[in-house]
């Protein structure tokens, strides 16, 4: 894609392919229109879907909990009071949270864990907010209200290595899937780090033999890590030649300290795991905006939201096309009809203007062959026609490549 002056912002795209919208009554907040919750959807299933395969248990845990949990963190002194959304109610302090670790810790220590019970691995897709002032918050990119595809694996100190060289090879995987190139870099403690130095000493040289054994280049951002622990930053440059830092793997041994986290060990003593905060796209909301840009609407086809648009030369070819429109949507492909009384160049336009990837026509020489329709592409190209099931097995095969 050429970085050219004609780049739109992903705001005005949201707009022109009714995506998204943002409201003076909710600042910080995306409200999500059909076309933009299936991108939010397809993308939140598609980590979904390697999450099990990879050992992971879904949870959920309350949005708004007591302000003594965040005390008790260290967040409420080192992530800042004043970044979180604090009430009172029945005279006591409440926060909504900002983050999902120290809820997660609570539904480790539900129970007594065993050393042969770790890693246990949680993932998390609840609601998160921050309080952003209102001079920085801008579109998808700074929110108030987000969600992080969160998980925090509870590890003894002996699985570190292998915990982090999947997580590796799993964000490896998925940005070379959406066509980028990872880079990775090591954040080391900050100047207002939280716990004992030799905890980050040790982490900080875990952190390095995992991006050692794993054969990555890696760059150092001194003093870039979180309050609670060092961590590997990913980056990539989008279409605009444009840094962003995406996921992020930290490694944690002052939460599960101040927590008071156990498992039982082999010698029947207890021991304090060690949490592995990831995340894979990091802020959903935010990723779907670099997206949205890099590919300036024009969404490759598992993502798009409308794939397919069928187009009726005129009346009398609707009911061929309400047929064809339902053996794709039984396949699950993501499809339009348009039935307007417009002409044929008009809906073309308008299709391409949606920058949806194939346009399926229909008109009497369709009608006569039957399960057929005259295809072209987003870019123009004709692919002339085209047998449903052939179609049907060209959008399926570019699904599954996620191409």
């Amino acid at each position: 894609m050429n970085k050219a002056s004609s780049v739109k912002d992903h705001r005005q795209i949201g707009k022109e392919l009714d995506l998204f919208s943002f409201s003076q009554y909710s600042p910080g907040a995306v409200f999500w229109h059909p076309k933009g919750w299936k991108i939010y959807k397809t993308l939140e299933n598609f980590i979904r879907e390697k999450l099990p395969t990879q050992g992971y248990e879904e949870i959920s845990t309350p949005i708004m909990v007591k302000s003594s949990l965040f005390k008790k963190s260290g967040h409420w002194e080192h992530f800042g009071k004043h970044n979180m959304y604090n009430l009172t109610i029945d005279n006591q302090s409440w926060s909504l949270k900002p983050m999902n670790c120290p809820e997660a810790s609570l539904i480790f220590a539900s129970k007594t864990r065993s050393y042969q019970d770790l890693p246990i691995r949680f993932s998390e897709f609840d609601i998160l907010y921050r309080r952003e002032l209102s001079g920085v918050i801008g579109g998808l990119f700074r929110m108030r209200q987000f969600v992080i595809d969160d998980a925090h694996l509870f590890v003894r100190p002996d699985q570190i290595q292998d915990e982090i060289h999947k997580l590796l090879l799993l964000v490896v995987s998925f940005y070379k899937s959406l066509g980028f190139t990872p880079e990775f870099y090591l954040s080391t403690k900050p100047d207002k780090a939280m716990g004992d130095a030799k905890f980050w000493e040790e982490a900080e040289k875990d952190l390095k033999i995992a991006l050692e054994d794993a054969r990555v280049k890696f760059g150092i951002k001194e003093k870039d890590g979180a309050f609670y622990g060092p961590k590997i930053d990913i980056h990539i440059k989008d279409s605009q030649d444009r840094d962003w830092q995406l996921a992020t793997i930290q490694l944690d041994f002052q939460i599960p300290e101040r927590l008071k986290l156990e498992y039982i060990d082999r010698d029947g003593k207890p021991k304090r795991p060690v949490i592995v905060h990831r995340a894979i796209l990091g802020s959903v909301e935010r990723f779907i905006g670099i997206l949205t840009e890099h590919y300036q609407g024009a969404f490759p086809l598992w993502l798009s939201p409308v794939q397919v648009v069928l187009a009726t030369i005129s009346e009398k070819h609707e009911r061929q096309a309400l047929s064809i429109a339902s053996k794709l949507k039984k396949e699950e492909i993501r499809v339009e009809l348009d039935n307007r009384r417009e002409t044929l160049p008009s809906k073309i336009r308008d299709a391409t203007l949606q920058k949806v990837n194939f346009m399926g026509i229909i008109g009497d020489k369709e009608i006569e062959k039957e399960n057929v329709i005259s295809v072209r592409t987003r870019e123009g190209k004709d692919l002339g026609q085209l047998e449903v099931s052939k179609f049907l097995q060209k959008l399926q095969e570019e699904i599954d490549k996620k191409i």
